[in-house]
């Protein structure tokens, strides 16, 4: 049986239209087929591989790892020095009161891990998150989201979940003393890159100061550089109780965090004892891959650029079929007139070597998310091949 059959055959499907892209290797931008042939990566596998594929760096570390340990225990008992060090660096790069972290191994995990942690905390059940957003596919996360269509037939889902509008004011009158924590994607990703106003977001901030609700930032998919800075609340002078990471974090591998302070952190100590528990959680070569992810961002001063690239992207991506381009950083949504007309457009692409596609929740955009090392050079190549497509497009 060919690699496709065998895809096919015994590997769940979620659609009845996957991609079916057979990729050999992937290196720096770029992803190989079998055959040689050559793609550029323009979403990172969905914001992940921030600095490229296999950066020499991040193999580096964990091929140092392999050398010395893989799982030894679950989460929270043996003193591990990848963890220990991983934290130690994200905290020093995060404000003062989000010292503590908890390490999983995928963003719903950390949202599953947020949610347990504000309940225990305030001993509240409410949650509210907003409209279209998106926190993951399991039962807790999926209960966040906001988008009934993903939601209506895996439910009884979990109750007292409220939802509101991203970027209303008056919307914040809903988060009350009775409300647990407000989660809230800094930057909406499957929404179509949605950026609320500073004003709002310290609105929003008082209001969970006032109330005693947590502020759980979502930044799995806008963290790490994405946008311009390390993290996407920086960009609106706040800080969150709590902060959830994921895909950027490990560099190709599989982690994620919540950060909180010791002293929300410390709930899940007592009452019951093990609050939360996770067997692979923090692993010490997804660990060690993710020190190396952040330095490698922070050494290599990969966030100065990001605005420059973001800006040259909005300058060569000019065409009459294109509506608005949203973006905050080197996050970016390319609007079309609706999907039937993106779907020929992103086919095409993928047909002549530019790998994109839309957001869940907003299906007549193109997503645009690529490492963060890609060069100007790069950038130029795959708008004009994006061009040539929407060209393209328009003829057929």
């Amino acid at each position: 049986m060919t690699q496709r059959e065998l895809f096919l055959n015994y590997l769940a499907q979620t659609t009845d239209f996957p991609l079916l892209i057979e990729i050999e290797r992937a290196e720096n931008i770029y992803l190989y087929s079998p055959q040689g042939k050559r793609y550029i990566d323009l979403i990172s596998g969905i914001s992940v591989s921030n600095v490229g594929h296999r950066h020499p760096k991040v193999l580096q570390a964990i091929h140092n790892q392999l050398d010395k340990y893989l799982h030894l225990m679950v989460y929270g008992e043996y003193v591990q020095t990848p963890q220990n060090l991983l934290a130690k660096k994200l905290t020093e790069n995060l404000p003062q009161n989000l010292n503590n972290c908890y390490f999983v191994n995928s963003g719903s995990e950390a949202i599953e891990g947020a949610m347990k942690l504000a309940k225990r905390y305030t001993n509240r059940s409410e949650f509210i998150s907003c409209i279209n957003a998106y926190h993951g596919s399991s039962q807790g996360a999926l209960s966040l989201n906001g988008n009934e269509n993903f939601k209506q037939n895996f439910r009884p889902l979990l109750p007292d979940i409220k939802h509101i509008c991203y970027g209303s004011f008056s919307d914040l009158e809903k988060i009350t003393n009775k409300t647990a924590a407000i989660f809230i994607e800094t930057i909406q990703g499957e929404a179509g890159v949605k950026v609320a106003c500073t004003t709002y977001f310290k609105a929003l901030r008082e209001r969970c100061t006032r109330t005693g609700t947590l502020l759980v930032l979502d930044e799995i998919q806008c963290g790490f550089g994405r946008t311009g800075k390390l993290w996407a609340f920086e960009h609106f002078d706040i800080v969150p109780d709590i902060l959830v990471l994921a895909k950027g974090m490990g560099g190709g591998m599989p982690i994620g965090a919540f950060i909180s302070s010791k002293e929300i952190m410390d709930s899940l100590k007592s009452n019951p004892i093990l609050g939360h528990i996770t067997t692979f959680g923090g692993h010490p070569v997804s660990c060690a891959a993710a020190l190396a992810t952040l330095e490698v961002i922070l050494e290599e001063n990969l966030i100065s650029e990001v605005e420059n690239k973001a800006n040259l992207f909005k300058k060569l991506l000019i065409h009459p079929k294109i509506k608005q381009i949203r973006n905050k950083g080197l996050l970016m949504a390319v609007e079309f007139e609706n999907f039937d007309v993106l779907k020929k457009i992103i086919d095409n692409a993928i047909e002549n070597g530019i790998i994109t596609d839309w957001f869940l929740f907003c299906d007549n955009a193109m997503r645009i998310a690529p490492p963060l090392i890609i060069t100007n050079e790069q950038i130029e190549e795959a708008c004009a091949i994006i061009l040539e497509m929407i060209d393209l497009s328009i003829k057929n």
